[in-house]
């Protein structure tokens, strides 16, 4: 793992970033790629990406707010988005396949909550589904049940975790 490099998204990183969430997440829960778009336009402080050996394999993207749950208009549009807003919100964390199971998620997931502290943020907020639960526990994300969000008509559970 010692050749992971997590930096700031950037507009150019746009087509990998598209084909890694085609890749990770089904066609009804996919973000398109001018939502990446606007992400990363409007908070590239909240995206980053991993590089292993120069090659982009996996992203964590989010948005802030004063809310205490992640609504779903904000998957698909940062409207929502306060760039002062006491909390973060993840939409979410991808890494191809082939690289999952070996930590590169964890970074990811530890390099934006150090992120959040820095910022000074409260709280971050995510949802879900049942069989992460426990990923996101090992970082103190505290499971509330399941999620209002009716997200590409799956099952979510609302997480947070609490940084101050």
């Amino acid at each position: 793992m010692s050749n992971l490099k997590i930096r700031n998204a950037l507009s150019n990183d746009l087509n990998v970033i598209s084909k890694i969430e085609s890749i990770c997440f089904p066609s009804a829960e996919a973000a398109p790629k001018n939502v990446f778009k606007e992400r990363i336009e409007v908070f590239p402080k909240g995206f980053f990406v991993a590089e292993l050996n120069n090659e982009v394999i996996g992203f964590i993207n989010g948005g802030a707010s004063n809310e205490n749950t992640l609504e779903d208009d904000f998957f698909k549009t940062m409207n929502l988005h306060l760039h002062n807003g006491e909390n973060l919100m993840i939409f979410g964390l991808d890494v191809l396949p082939e690289h999952q199971k070996k930590g590169y998620a964890k970074e990811l997931m530890n390099h934006f909550i150090e992120e959040a502290k820095k910022d000074g943020r409260k709280k971050i907020f995510l949802t879900c589904k049942q069989h992460l639960i426990g990923f996101y526990e090992q970082f103190g994300y505290v499971n509330k049940g399941i999620s209002d969000s009716t997200h590409g008509g799956a099952k979510w559970y609302d997480m947070y975790l609490k940084l101050t």
